[in-house]
């Protein structure tokens, strides 16, 4: 063999070489996968804080009080002493009908009834008499639309002039409690246990997002409704000083806290594992993990009470985070791109960002 052909071979046998380092080394650091996941072990120490339990639940605002007010009588329309927007007060006038025929009625059965008082007519006749002036009276008052309670003005369906029937379907006049507002929500079957009056909850109207209303639960019905095979119970919660431009219908979110605990010990609430209603915890010990029984108590969305079973400041184990190897990749590329200054530090790639 020649020295030009001893050369050639060498050379090639070392390319060889030099190429199956670099893929062994490219499958080392980047993962022979681009699907690879890496984890990492995370420990969090128990610590004492305020844990808090909410049940949330989406619904709309309402009136405590909305009535419709009705004619009790037949006629035409002669007067509307209010307007929309006006604030009324129970029994206040509203309106009236021409009342010149029933008080016509009215006045003849008064006549009926004292004729009968002065000849004796017997008891029978007399009685019947005095019914028929009550019925005239009752006619009478139903000439004059009151308000049903206090409140304001949302609505008026007639006008001066108009022809009205007595018990009309629809409402002449709607008052509003527009001062005392409530929340009416629902809650799935699941959470409508925990529910109790007077706990306290946290009302968010969306339309004004930033003006949190504090509330409390008033009522929480004890029939369902279901839907689409989903069971939900309404809960009334009463509002505490709500702000100015809140209006019936608007939609809100509601959290109702249904157990509280104030410094307390807790872990993040992805360390209890609950299994045939015992919980544990996965505890690190002098560099090893350990399944420990735990007992809890309020059990909130981040954290959870501890009641026996750790003390402060042991490390319990979080779920692991796993982190797709092809983002790490993608990171680590980055990190060595022309110009960008980029180094090896702890396993990643930092870049300077020139």
């Amino acid at each position: 063999m020649t020295r030009r052909r001893r050369s050639l071979l060498i050379n090639g046998l070392l390319v060889v070489v030099l190429l199956g380092a670099g893929v062994a080394g490219y499958l080392v650091f980047f993962g022979s996968s681009g699907n690879a996941q890496t984890t990492a072990a995370r420990t969090a120490a128990a610590a004492n804080r305020d844990v808090s339990e909410v049940v949330t639940a989406s619904g709309t605002v309402q009136s405590s009080f909305s009535a419709s007010a009705t004619f009790g009588a037949a006629g035409t329309v002669t007067e509307i002493n209010v307007k929309v927007g006006d604030t009324v007060t129970k029994g206040q006038q509203l309106a009236k009908l021409d009342s010149t025929q029933a008080q016509l009625q009215v006045d003849i059965a008064q006549d009926n009834l004292d004729t009968a008082a002065l000849k004796g007519t017997a008891t029978t006749a007399y009685r019947q008499a005095e019914l028929a002036l009550k019925q005239a009276q009752d006619t009478l008052a139903g000439t004059t639309l009151t308000a049903p309670g206090d409140g304001t003005i949302t609505s008026i369906t007639g006008s001066v002039g108009q022809k009205v029937g007595s018990n009309a379907a629809s409402g002449f006049v709607v008052v509003t409690d527009l001062k005392n507002l409530v929340l009416h929500a629902n809650v799935s079957e699941s959470d409508v246990s925990k529910l109790k009056a007077d706990q306290a909850a946290t009302v968010t109207v969306n339309a004004m997002q930033g003006q949190p209303i504090q509330a409390k639960v008033a009522q929480v019905d004890l029939t369902p409704t279901t839907s689409n095979n989903v069971v939900q119970y309404g809960v009334t919660l009463s509002l505490t000083a709500p702000p100015a431009g809140l209006r019936p219908g608007q939609s809100a979110s509601v959290e109702v806290t249904v157990a509280a605990a104030t410094n307390v010990l807790a872990v993040p609430a992805a360390a209890v594992q609950t299994a045939n209603g015992q919980s544990t915890v996965q505890v690190m010990e002098n560099g090893a993990e350990t399944r420990k029984a735990v007992e809890v108590g309020v059990r909130g969305d981040q954290y959870v009470e501890i009641k026996s079973g750790l003390t402060a400041s042991q490390e319990v184990v979080l779920p692991p985070v796993t982190t797709s190897t092809n983002q790490n990749r993608q990171q680590q590329q980055q990190g060595n791109l022309p110009g960008t200054g980029g180094q090896r530090n702890g396993g990643g790639f930092t870049g300077t960002g020139r």
